[in-house]
């Protein structure tokens, strides 16, 4: 009897590499996945670096007026100037390991299934750590001594009462209006509990008002002129742990509103995926992993409303 002749589905026209397409189909996947899931990311500031552990982002002050006495010198005012930096985490990973004889025993796939767990894993530790940035820019002096920082605006109603939650976000608005923070790339970040009790708001949604939403398909897309962004990252306990930049007690945070220049992200090493055969073990381990940093910005682009 004469052996088979198999396709192997991870060469690349019959190459020597029988596995030189797996990794690339799993990277897709974990990459997909992974930006399916985070929502947080594209609505800071993002840098990337080549090398260092840390990346300087200037502050400029605002300049002055006077009226001018005929015949006084103009030597021109001072503009104060400050900055921010934001430091590289340690290394984030993801993996799986897959035995041989687990794979060759097993009557279903699970390449996809770990790439899709690994890329939802890595979207929501970053979503997390950029949602407690964010509380805390909310909270913290101005970077420029003398003009503004965050706002935290609290009322015990928010986290029950869908008309009181939307009247603080138009409150949110007039603050960042009246600190000048440009109108465009603002976002509103509610927890599922918060979102729907607003979604269940007649009034928010109600088109005579030229409300977006819909209570059959349990939306509500802007308020106050905020887009409406649900997610599980609003921080809501006392973290201790982790990196430091991300430490805070949040057990009283409802929900956050933000521009993309209150929060800045750098990146030293982007999303990147690797998998290799480890013949000691007798199996596959697939690995995906990022390097990056996240750090406030401008205090003045962001408001927290809390219960109290």
């Amino acid at each position: 009897m004469s052996d088979a002749n198999p396709s192997r589905l991870g060469s690349i026209n019959e190459g020597t590499d029988k596995k030189a397409l797996f990794l690339k189909v799993f990277s897709g996947e974990v990459l997909a996945n992974f930006q399916q899931n985070n929502v947080f990311l594209d609505k800071t500031t993002v840098r990337t670096i080549a090398s260092g552990k840390s990346s300087q982002f200037p502050a400029t002050g605002i300049a002055t007026t006077g009226y001018h006495t005929p015949g006084a010198e103009i030597l021109g005012d001072e503009i104060k100037h400050a900055e921010r930096v934001i430091t590289i985490d340690d290394l984030l990973t993801s993996s799986a390991f897959i035995s041989n004889i687990d794979e060759a025993m097993n009557h279903y796939e699970v390449r996809s299934t770990y790439s899709s767990e690994i890329g939802h894993q890595l979207a929501k530790v970053m979503d997390a750590n950029i949602a407690q940035v964010m509380a805390l820019t909310a909270r913290e002096a101005a970077t420029i001594t003398g003009e503004a920082g965050g706002t935290t605006l609290a009322n015990a109603d928010y986290p029950t009462d869908s008309a009181v939650l939307a009247a603080g976000l138009f409150d949110a608005q007039q603050t960042l209006d009246e600190k000048n923070v440009p109108d465009n790339d603002r976002n509103a970040f509610f927890l599922p509990a918060q979102y729907y009790l607003l979604a269940q708001n007649t009034t928010v949604i109600n088109q005579w008002y030229d409300g977006k939403g819909s209570i059959s398909e349990g939306t509500v897309l802007k308020i106050a002129g905020l887009p409406i962004v649900k997610t599980n990252a609003i921080p809501q306990t006392n973290v201790t742990t982790g990196p430091e930049a991300y430490k805070g007690d949040f057990s009283k945070t409802v929900g956050l509103v933000a521009h993309k220049g209150s929060t800045g992200t750098v990146k030293l090493m982007d999303m990147s995926s690797e998998m290799e055969y480890d013949i000691r073990r007798q199996g596959t381990l697939m690995v995906s992993k990022y390097a990056v940093g996240h750090g406030i910005l401008r205090p003045e682009a962001a408001v927290e409303l809390a219960s109290a």
